[in-house]
């Protein structure tokens, strides 16, 4: 039971963040390519995008990692 837990808590908690990075990275180069002059600005937030999404994905993982081992 306790596997099946963490399974869930790492699947589901890594398909938000892969969507949304997914999603944010699409709408960037979509961004980019009607306005190549603007470039850096879009590049410098969706970095800055990816990675409080890929927090909620850590985040799911110190859960998985808690269940686990308490």
């Amino acid at each position: 039971m306790q596997d099946l837990a963490i399974g869930l808590t790492m699947g589901l908690g890594a398909l938000g963040p892969a969507i949304s990075i997914g999603m944010l990275v699409s709408k960037a180069l979509e961004s980019i390519g009607r306005n190549p002059e603007a470039s850096n600005k879009i590049q410098t937030s969706m970095i800055l995008g990816m990675a409080f999404a890929e927090a909620i994905a850590i985040y799911a993982l110190v859960v998985a990692l808690i269940i686990k081992f308490v």
